[in-house]
């Protein structure tokens, strides 16, 4: 399939095409059909990103010790 980038590019393409008043009815619908399935794909792939953004800008941050404690030694009889 296609990238995102491709399948936006298509769609305006489509898009310029419909709005010519030469084109066939009939070819005017095909394209409207196709233009619409586009839409649906680019619209879920957006809802993908939208919600990695979300858990990206949502998720906590990382803690960092500044003195990390090792507990392999921890249980060694001194």
């Amino acid at each position: 399939m296609k990238n995102f980038e491709e399948r936006l590019e298509k769609l305006e393409k489509i898009g310029e095409m419909i709005r010519k008043s030469d084109i066939p009815l009939e070819d005017a619908i095909k394209s409207f059909e196709e233009g619409i399935k586009l839409a649906r794909s680019l619209e879920k792939d957006l809802e993908k990103i939208e919600s990695r953004i979300e858990i990206l800008l949502n998720a906590p941050e990382a803690k960092i010790q500044e003195n990390p404690e090792l507990d392999l030694f921890s249980n060694v009889q001194q």
